[in-house]
């Protein structure tokens, strides 16, 4: 598995989600390296790492489970966006993590919400190859970014030309982005009772419009009561380049209370 590897200090494992890639989490690395080893991953499928034979939320789990193994982290610290915000809540789950740091996870969907999560992602993708020639013009302007990347950022005119294209082009380019939008309704925690043992911190942008904030923020906190639950307010399903500080800042509070006590 394709991995970014920065700083020193206890593990972190960064995974990101469905059409995404390491670079994702880039604007927190300079912040979170300096208190921690950090392991930023591509999912197989996903930005550099071959596909898997099946790909499904609970066959990248797996992948991630062994990646762990294979590189001696035993308990580390794991932090996800979406799809991988539900992989690190069902590892940690398993009893591999010490801490667990989620930012807008699938998994805490209504029938209708699962529903518009993979149409809206699917029809983006279909939209996206039909102007595939056209997107560095259309997202080198702040009202292309706006209607292209809205449904990820809650500042997507705020994005640089270049941030904008290579996100649009990993998900063009993920040949594990299909197989594992539909295995979204099966996805779902699989044991969260076990969580209670460690930190648990579920952070949702208010702006969120892909996995709707006002409805499915208020299912995780009634499925998960005993998590630290945060809003980010202004931020959207993928908040780490609306507010980098505030979410690394929920990573570095969290994991060092763990470290405390």
């Amino acid at each position: 598995m394709h991995h970014h590897r920065v700083g020193r200090g206890e593990p972190l494992v960064l995974v990101h989600g469905v059409g995404s890639r390491w670079q994702v989490w880039e604007p927190l690395l300079p912040l979170l390296a300096e208190s921690f080893e950090v392991f930023a991953v591509d999912l197989p499928g996903f930005g550099a790492s071959p596909a898997l034979p099946e790909t499904t939320v609970d066959t990248l789990t797996d992948a991630l489970d062994a990646f762990l193994t294979e590189h001696g982290l035993d308990r580390p610290h794991l932090a996800g966006n979406s799809m991988g915000g539900l992989i690190a809540l069902d590892l940690a789950a398993r009893g591999r993590a010490r801490s667990v740091t989620v930012f807008s996870p699938i998994g805490f969907w209504s029938a209708a919400g699962v529903w518009w999560c993979r149409a809206a992602l699917g029809g983006s993708k279909a939209l996206g190859l039909r102007l595939r020639r056209a997107l560095p013009a259309i997202l080198g302007t702040a009202a292309g970014r706006t209607v292209f990347l809205g449904l990820l950022f809650g500042k997507p005119w705020a994005l640089g030309a270049r941030i904008a294209l290579d996100t649009a082009s990993g998900g063009l380019d993920a040949p594990g982005f299909d197989a594992a939008l539909a295995s979204f309704p099966h996805a779902r925690l699989r044991d969260g009772g076990r969580l209670r043992r460690i930190p648990v911190t579920i952070a949702w942008g208010s702006r969120d419009l892909l996995l709707t904030y006002a409805t499915q923020s208020r299912r995780a906190r009634a499925w998960l009561p005993d998590a630290r639950h945060v809003t980010l307010p202004g931020s959207g399903h993928t908040p780490f380049y609306d507010d980098p500080r505030r979410c690394a800042e929920l990573l570095l509070c969290r994991t060092a209370a763990d470290t405390a006590g």
